[in-house]
């Protein structure tokens, strides 16, 4: 809990917290003019992170192996950073054929905190805790501890007890020296100094963490087989516009006309991988299966011994 004078007075100093006096006027700004200003702030926040890069590489290079030998990679934060976990992690199955869980999103408050405020549920340390243990966390698991102030206890807590369990920890915070930072192996401090609107961290600390679990999500699938180049061939073909792309991705990697690709997928089940295979080797799609599980789904090692 943030119970003590001591810990409610630090959060006063914190970067995130600040006013800044350059947006001291904007309630006197005209619609085009605060357009313009929070264009500009934003246009900032991709710079902090690649100033982060010292410390986001190792991290991402540490997630990905382990997601890569099967491992999953956890997102856990209160309010915003939770919300903006649970985005990442929902965007990834149909993205990348995932199976659930495979990238999971801890909020604090539950599932209810989404759409809701849950008062003080970011508060309780013990209840982030819990979560861990709730979610079974394993050591070949990646956690991601999202606070923008770096100091909030229920994220404070999943990152301790991930770490008891042996799971690979990250904490992401937007300002120095932070509690989370001294609690992860691979701490993250993206320094996006104060928001716009002061203390409002929805805006560029929430943008600098989207863009970090972007990398995070992305090149974790990328290095665990999930596309062939750019092309998303594990995507989860299960409406009308996906079925479209997995159509064309077939004829690009396949160097077929439409007709033939449709054919594929529809005896592979819409499996766009399957479908590769059967045309580029000649196999069924049963033997194409047999051998994509042989090579842990990595289409490319097929695709290149069958130049």
């Amino acid at each position: 809990m943030v119970s003590t004078t001591q810990d409610i007075a630090a959060l006063g100093g914190l970067s995130t917290e600040a006013v800044d006096e350059r947006y001291a006027q904007i309630d006197v700004l005209s619609v085009a003019e605060l357009a313009a200003l929070m264009n500009e702030a934003d246009a900032t926040v991709p710079l902090a992170v690649r100033a982060a890069f010292r410390d986001i590489v190792p991290a991402l290079e540490a997630a990905a192996m382990r997601v890569r030998l099967g491992g999953r990679l956890v997102y856990v934060g209160a309010g915003t950073p939770g919300r903006i976990g649970v985005l990442d992690a929902s965007e990834v199955p149909p993205t990348f054929g995932t199976e659930p869980g495979r990238v999971l999103a801890i909020i604090a408050g539950g599932s209810d905190a989404v759409v809701s405020s849950i008062e003080g549920a970011e508060d309780d340390r013990t209840a982030g805790a819990a979560s861990i243990d709730e979610n079974e966390i394993v050591s070949q698991d990646v956690v991601v501890g999202l606070a923008s102030s770096g100091r909030t206890p229920f994220v404070l807590g999943a990152v301790q007890r991930a770490r008891e369990r042996g799971a690979l920890t990250v904490g992401m915070s937007c300002n120095e020296r932070t509690p989370l930072s001294a609690l992860a192996e691979h701490p993250i401090e993206v320094l996006v100094g104060p928001e716009i609107v002061s203390g409002s961290t929805r805006l560029k600390a929430g943008t600098a963490q989207k863009l970090v679990l972007n990398m995070f999500s992305t090149i974790a699938m990328v290095q665990s087989g999930k596309t062939y180049g750019n092309l998303m061939v594990d995507v989860s073909a299960s409406n009308v516009k996906l079925k479209e792309r997995a159509t064309r991705i077939v004829q690009t990697v396949a160097g077929v006309d439409r007709e033939a690709a449709c054919g594929a997928l529809e005896a592979a089940g819409y499996d766009v991988k399957v479908a590769i295979v059967t045309l580029r080797t000649g196999a069924d799609p049963d033997d194409a299966k047999t051998c994509l599980e042989r090579v842990n789904g990595r289409l490319r090692d097929i695709l290149d011994v069958a130049q």
